[in-house]
């Protein structure tokens, strides 16, 4: 069931992340937030918080610290619903 459930999240995260996607890579869970996207603190603070409300969750700042992919973030969201 958690399996399902993130990859759905992480079908929605791509779709969330294709903004950040300046090079057009081809985004999945196995893609590296910081290090491909270059997103800073601030756009993941914005994300964090576009998360929250789509999922209706609390992802506390703790949480992220051992966030680097997609398929971790999803995780951390499959985790807190």
């Amino acid at each position: 069931m958690v399996a399902t459930r993130t990859s759905e999240i992480v079908a929605a995260l791509c779709g969330m992340l294709q903004r950040y996607n300046k090079n057009n890579l081809e985004l999945g869970g196995a893609t590296k937030i910081a290090a491909e996207l270059n997103i800073d603190s601030v756009e993941v603070m914005d994300l964090v918080m576009e998360l929250e409300e789509k999922f209706d969750v609390d992802i506390p700042i703790n949480l992220l610290s051992d966030v680097e992919t997609v398929e971790d973030l999803a995780k951390v969201v499959a985790e807190r619903m």
